[in-house]
């Protein structure tokens, strides 16, 4: 008769697999399912409290509903004149009006100073959704005319395009990193099975995590975009396997040392629980600050990623124990835990002794390259890029955007939009009209019609004005900030500048705050958990420091490869806060792994010997970790837009120079150099105070020895 105790321990773990099993079952095609709450609409996501915001809502009074703009704009063929398709264009354009997709009547179609081009602006609904492309398509085959060429340009086609881009993410993107990460784990584990548990316990997580941010968005509580929906996949999948890695490595420690399995997962788990807690509690709550940003997209992230983040963590100590505690040893077939180690263990072994030998060499040869590297963040422009570096393929948006420019005045279409008090409103026009920059300006009425004079709506006036250059570039930027100075200094105006350009000015400047705001929270939120974590002070602040430090240093090397190899004169704004929340956030991780497995070690054989062991034990596995994530963070790549282009390489870097050098080198020197001291206020060595226990050359002990694949 089996005994109650082990009928238990088999129950347990086959419970937590049933569940699991039936949430994949049941969730998972949710992964599949975020563009249907998705929007990839850039007014969505603008600063809450911005000058464009309120003119934004503001202007629903002069009946100009918010809409989508697509600029229609035909050459004539060969060096023919467009003059004679003027009327023709109108025509077609008129037609327009009322049909499904508009939000208004079109423009007539304007001839350039050139005679070379014609173009006309369509208002579209800004809620098109999925109905953008075809109503583009109706567009577009109303305005084909004989003799001419149409292209299509302006936000709608932008938004288009941006649609296209991010059509297929939840196959390519989770296929791409899936295939990744398995190619990875197998080559780590050497083992045919675990690898597919692993990948199986981040797919059920990414299900949870889907399912879950699909009906927060369903509700109205969250907004994802492509952008978010990306980073999502790849933070699940690649903070699942790096848990999974840590509890595999414990469990295969365990069973080395000769626990039977259930004895083994239930050891593995609880001594890399804490561990798995700290780093998901810290990147978590660094996503959380998010919050504080005054942009829509990023507070979306924030939420979003925590979620994440946290079935991630679930899965790994849930779902990938019970797996464990149910195959034992046959997990890691045909690998055989308690082997001893070939050229793994052998190699952490080097870099420990290395350490212990000449730890002030080491780390001052690694914060001299981390400084070096650093300098070049200086350079590094996160002013925005331009459209045609939006997209990193050649897209029909950015085409028809040059054509417009070498025609018409390049702001032409895209207005710039002020509102001011009509007692004003011969001074605000004079002043729009006299701002360099500005090509024109007009007084609108009703639906944004051009006016006679300025039509007057509860004591409010509304004109729009046309730059000189393209809409989204920093010239055209220049000139609102320019516009505003010079409006705001006008008596009795209250002027308010808006429009599309206006929105993306408001939209860098709400970056800039966020980082000034958010970077500081981050940090002191990281701290917090190091300092619970490690019963120490000392070593947190350490930590927190060499992690920033990897993050000035990434942004250096980023800003040279982005600007000479990948042809990038800048990034968007948002690029070094979401550099910042994963490098600092997931640096800090590995540190957690090391340092919780370091303190460990301390307490029984000092510090100096705890360095060395917690090195050689997790070298291999936060190594192995951080190779996983840097490869799905790269996979981001698969995406053609230059800000996830971006993203994929500082955080795949910045992965690999954290794990490879700040944590293997950099920290292990430091708190070997340090000793003791260290650990101030709390002393758990047990050495001397300086941490200099006297000890034999390390020799793997059992445990050690099963670390071979890991």
């Amino acid at each position: 008769m089996t005994p109650p105790h082990h009928r238990t321990r088999v129950l347990v773990p086959l419970a937590l697999v049933a569940v699991w099993l039936v949430v994949g079952a049941l969730l998972g095609p949710f992964a599949g399912r975020l563009g249907e709450v998705a929007t990839n609409d850039r007014a969505a996501f603008l600063p809450r409290s911005a000058e464009s915001t309120r003119v934004l809502r503001d202007q629903t009074a002069f009946q100009q509903r918010e809409t989508l703009p697509v600029i229609v704009v035909w050459t004539a063929d060969g060096e023919k004149s467009a003059g004679a398709q003027q009327r023709t264009a109108t025509a077609a354009m008129a037609a327009l009006a009322g049909t499904p997709g508009t939000a208004g009547t079109p423009s007539p179609a304007l001839l350039s100073q050139d005679r070379a081009a014609l173009q006309a602006v369509v208002p579209l609904r800004p809620d098109l959704g999925d109905r953008l492309a075809p109503t583009l398509e109706r567009v577009r085959a109303a305005a084909e005319i004989p003799g001419t060429r149409v292209r299509l340009a302006g936000p709608a086609a932008t938004q288009a395009d941006l649609a296209d881009a991010f059509s297929g993410i939840d196959g390519v993107l989770l296929a791409v990193a899936l295939a990744a990460v398995l190619v990875i784990l197998l080559l780590v584990y050497r083992s045919l099975l675990l690898p597919l548990v692993v990948i199986t316990g981040a797919v059920f997580a990414l299900g949870l995590a889907c399912a879950v941010v699909y009906v927060l968005a369903g509700h109205g509580l969250v907004r994802v975009d492509g952008q978010v929906q990306g980073i999502l996949s790849i933070l699940v999948i690649g903070a699942a396997t790096d848990y999974a890695l840590l509890v595999t490595a414990r469990c295969r420690e365990e069973l080395a040392a000769g626990r039977d399995r259930y004895d083994a997962a239930r050891a593995a788990l609880r001594r890399s629980a804490p561990a798995v807690l700290a780093s998901a509690g810290t990147v978590a709550l660094g996503l959380i600050a998010l919050l504080l940003s005054d942009l829509t997209n990023n507070r979306a992230l924030g939420p979003v990623g925590a979620v994440g983040i946290a079935c991630a963590a679930l899965s790994a100590l849930t779902f990938l124990p019970a797996v464990l505690a149910l195959l034992g040893r046959r997990a890691y077939w045909p690998a055989r835990p308690g082997i001893a180690a070939g050229g793994a263990t052998r190699l952490w072994q080097r870099v420990a002794q290395l350490v212990d030998r000449a730890p002030r060499r080491v780390w001052a040869l690694a914060l001299t390259g981390l400084l070096v590297c650093s300098a070049g963040a200086l350079t590094l422009d996160s002013r925005g890029v331009p459209l045609d570096e939006t997209f990193v393929r050649h897209v029909p948006s950015v085409a028809a955007q040059q054509t417009l420019a070498r025609h018409f005045p390049a702001g032409a279409g895209t207005p710039v939009v002020v509102l001011a008090d009509a007692a004003a409103a011969d001074r605000v026009a004079r002043t729009v009209r006299d701002t360099a920059g500005i090509a024109s300006v007009t007084a609108t009425g009703g639906e944004g019609r051009p006016a006679a004079g300025p039509r007057v709506v509860d004591g409010r006036v509304r004109f729009e004005a046309t730059a000189q250059a393209a809409p989204d570039t920093q010239a055209a930027r220049d000139t609102v900030a320019r516009l505003r100075t010079a409006l705001h200094t006008l008596p009795g105006a209250n002027a308010l500048v808006g429009g599309y350009t206006a929105q993306q000015y408001d939209t860098l400047r709400a970056a800039e705050r966020d980082r000034t705001v958010i970077v500081p929270v981050v940090l002191a939120v990281i701290l917090a958990i190091l300092v619970l974590l490690l019963r120490s002070v000392a070593v947190p602040v350490l930590l927190v420091l060499t992690v920033a430090l990897n993050f000035t240093a990434t942004l250096g090397v980023a800003a040279l490869v982005f600007g000479n190899l990948f042809g990038f004169s800048g990034t968007d704004p948002s690029v070094p806060l979401y550099g910042f929340v994963f490098l600092v956030a997931l640096g800090v991780d590995y540190n957690i792994f090391l340092m919780s497995r370091v303190r460990e070690e301390t307490l029984r054989h000092g510090t100096r010997e705890g360095v060395r062991r917690g090195l050689v034990t997790t070298g291999g596995v936060i190594t192995s970790a951080g190779v996983v994530l840097a490869a799905t963070f790269a996979a981001l790549g698969v995406i053609p837009l230059a800000f996830l282009v971006q993203i994929a390489f500082i955080v795949a870097f910045g992965v690999l120079l954290d794990t490879l050098v700040v944590r293997s080198l950099l920290v292990p020197a430091l708190v070997r150099d340090a000793g003791d001291r260290v650990w101030w206020p709390t002393r758990p060595g047990a050495g001397d105070p300086a941490g200099r226990t006297p000890v034999p050359d390390l020799q793997p002990c059992p445990a050690l020895q099963g670390e071979d694949g890991v």
